[in-house]
């Protein structure tokens, strides 16, 4: 008879409980919550790190042209002192240099409120060389601010 109780309780114990189950799935659903939003931000700092790094040939143009006008940055535009025409990335839509200011538009598909974003990189030369700061406006979405952040902390 003993030997029949131990395996109705060796049956019994297969598996798991349903409150078990339902503490798994609780835990999958916190974590999902935290990563999710994070994975986001990551993205949007990515695409902003590229939309800075494709507009880098203007930025060494804008210092050769800078340099070889003596310090100032007049007459240092696109098409003109051998400043390239910017080509359209899949993070930036245009750029244009006027006076060695670059106005760079992001292009759309990056994140809701900095599809569209312009940011303006300017110039400021010293007997040292050239520091360039980055500006843009945000909209309030927290993508945009992630962006934002992101843009003013490469001051290359």
């Amino acid at each position: 008879m003993n030997t029949q109780i131990c395996k109705m309780k060796a049956q019994a114990q297969k598996g798991f409980t349903l409150i078990e189950l339902m503490i798994v799935v609780a835990i999958i659903g916190i974590l999902a919550a935290v990563a999710i939003p994070a994975y986001s931000d990551y993205t949007v700092k990515a695409k902003v790190g590229n939309a800075l790094a494709s507009i880098s040939s203007l930025k060494t143009a804008i210092s050769l042209c800078i340099q070889e006008s003596g310090g100032a940055a007049a007459g240092c535009d696109t098409n003109s002192n051998d400043i390239p025409t910017f080509i359209a990335t899949k993070e930036v839509a245009s750029a244009a240099v006027d006076e060695g200011v670059i106005t760079v538009t992001f292009a759309t598909g990056i994140t809701t409120g900095v599809d569209g974003l312009v940011f303006i990189v300017t110039p400021t030369p010293n007997a040292t060389g050239i520091i360039w700061t980055n500006d843009a406006d945000a909209t309030g979405t927290v993508s945009s601010t992630v962006a934002i952040t992101a843009i003013e902390k490469n001051n290359i």
